[in-house]
């Protein structure tokens, strides 16, 4: 479904991160895990790039996607955004989606590959859906942390929720996970992991990396759902 919204909404995330919302139109379904695709006027010309839809397939009033800005073009056109500037929307896609059908899944994210586990994590709350989930979400430091009181409040919500923050460049005063994504992590926090659905998303090189631990855990393919494309790299 291809269609034209304005932003009714921005939301700061973090100093780097910021959550966009619009209209959802009546008709544009969609599930928990899915993209679609945002199209710019970028230096006078038409430019079109995939984001995971952040929202939970439950929220009827709107639907947000969230980016962090690395200084390039399109995130730059994206960075000035203003409630009511016009946008364009094509979506949904990709096959990296839950609609209950699992009792255990894991969800193994970096970075704003965040994205589409918090609108898993949402929509596994407002449903009260009895799947047991695990979120590791691995960043570099606490400012980086996307979603963070909204994901302490979900875990308040949904006892069925766990969620394990990790950093890999830590502060003297964080009391968390200052691991990578690892063996080690996954088995002491995600101990019944071989009976678990897997839900990868990050930058290319911890997808790589996470692929592996799929790999070395004797995870069947199966049982594993990731999703590639440009936003992580753009």
């Amino acid at each position: 479904m291809e269609f034209d919204e304005v932003v009714t909404e921005i939301i700061q995330q973090t100093h780097d991160v910021k959550s966009f919302r619009f209209k959802r139109p009546v008709d544009f379904d969609y599930k928990a895990g899915q993209y679609m695709f945002i199209t710019l006027n970028v230096l006078d010309e038409k430019m079109r790039k995939p984001f995971t839809i952040s929202s939970s397939p439950t929220k009827k009033d709107h639907i947000e996607f969230t980016k962090k800005f690395t200084g390039h073009d399109f995130s730059n056109v994206l960075d000035v955004l203003v409630t009511g500037d016009l946008v364009g929307i094509d979506g949904p896609y990709g096959q990296m989606t839950f609609e209950g059908e699992y009792n255990k899944i894991a969800l193994l994210s970096g970075g704003i590959g965040i994205t589409p586990m918090i609108s898993i994590c949402r929509y596994c709350t407002d449903l009260k859906l009895g799947t047991k989930v695990t979120l590791v979400s691995s960043n570099k430091t606490e400012k980086d942390i996307a979603f963070r009181d909204e994901l302490e409040q979900l875990q308040l919500q949904n006892k069925n929720l766990k969620v394990v923050h990790t950093l890999t460049r830590a502060g003297d005063e964080w009391k968390g996970c200052r691991e990578r994504i690892c063996e080690n992590l996954i088995a002491r926090e995600i101990a019944d992991y071989r009976e678990r659905v897997f839900y990868l998303c990050g930058p290319p090189r911890l997808m790589e990396v996470m692929v592996q631990l799929m790999s070395d855990f004797r995870i069947p393919v199966e049982r594993i759902k990731k999703e590639y494309f440009t936003e992580y790299q753009d």
